[in-house]
C-alpha cells in the first residue's frame, strides 16, 4: 500500500498561482509513474498532469497546458504541479496518483490515490 498526501490547496483569486505537492513517505518513489486528477462538483475525475518515473516525460490536458507544470523530486518522494493564471474553471478537489506501470491520463490505471486537496479560484 502507497500512502499519498496532498497539500497546498486554497482560495486563489483568478489570474494568481498555487503549488500543490504531493508526498509518499517512505516509498520508493521512483518506482512510480505519477499524476494529477481534479475532479469538480457532479463531473467526472478528469486528467490533469502525468510524469513519468523518472522525470522526463510529462503530459497535460490541452485546458491547462502553458499554465500548469508538473515535476518531481524522486530524493524527496515528492511530485509537484505549479499552477499559474488559475481560472475559476480549474475550481476542483485535485488528486495525486501512482501507477507501476500506467503513464498518462487513464484514472483506472492508477492503483494508489491522495485524499484530494481543494483548489477554490474566484473570479
Amino acid at each position: 500500500q502507497v500512502q499519498l498526501v496532498e497539500s497546498g490547496g486554497g482560495l486563489v483569486q483568478a489570474g494568481g498561482s498555487l503549488t500543490l505537492s504531493c508526498a509518499a513517505p517512505g516509498r520508493t518513489f521512483s518506482n512510480y509513474n505519477m499524476g494529477w486528477f481534479r475532479q469538480a462538483p457532479g463531473k467526472e475525475r478528469e486528467f490533469v498532469a502525468a510524469i513519468s518515473w523518472g522525470g522526463g516525460s510529462t503530459s497535460y490536458v490541452n485546458s491547462v497546458k502553458g499554465r500548469f507544470t508538473i515535476s518531481r523530486d524522486n530524493t524527496n518522494n515528492t511530485v509537484r504541479l505549479q499552477m499559474n493564471s488559475l481560472r475559476p474553471e480549474d475550481t476542483a478537489v485535485y488528486y495525486c496518483a501512482a501507477s507501476t506501470h500506467h503513464y498518462g491520463g487513464s484514472f483506472r490505471e492508477y492503483e494508489y490515490w491522495g485524499q484530494g486537496t481543494q483548489v477554490t479560484v474566484s473570479s
